[in-house]
């Protein structure tokens, strides 16, 4: 159901809402298929993750879709929801440390293009693109 996505461990990464404009622009321009993603700067490489219709978990468990292994992030920590009006939503799965997204801690919300969801120690970017 869900496509194979990689999995980030003992990373490092920088504070959250430190992101650098530079490393967002190369993770753009990396993508060439339309569509929405979650990308992340960890231990000095662009990391992009497609979201695909339907829900996506992120935590810390091996089954998670997007899996971030660090103990800041619980195992089942958030699920983001492409809806099928083309909606991205994030929910908080009742993780250990929240969910923020702009700052501001959320339980269930909406995300366009250019929040950024903070999961754990993660800063999770999201982008909607046309591709290339």
């Amino acid at each position: 159901m869900f496509a194979e996505q990689p999995t980030l461990s003992s990373p490092s990464v920088s504070a959250a809402g430190q992101a650098s404009s530079s490393w967002l622009k190369e993770a753009r321009a990396s993508i060439e298929a339309p569509g929405k993603y979650l990308a992340t700067f960890v231990d000095g490489r662009v990391r992009v993750f497609e979201l695909h219709a339907g829900w996506s978990r992120i935590g810390r468990a091996a089954s998670a879709d997007i899996r971030l292994d660090d103990p800041t992030v619980s195992r089942r920590h958030a699920v983001v929801v492409c809806t099928p009006e083309g909606e991205l939503r994030v929910l908080d799965d009742r993780s250990m440390n929240g969910l923020t997204i702009n700052g501001e801690t959320v339980d269930w919300a909406p995300v366009v293009d250019g929040d950024e969801l903070e999961i754990g120690r993660y800063a999770l970017h999201v982008i909607e693109t046309s591709g290339l």
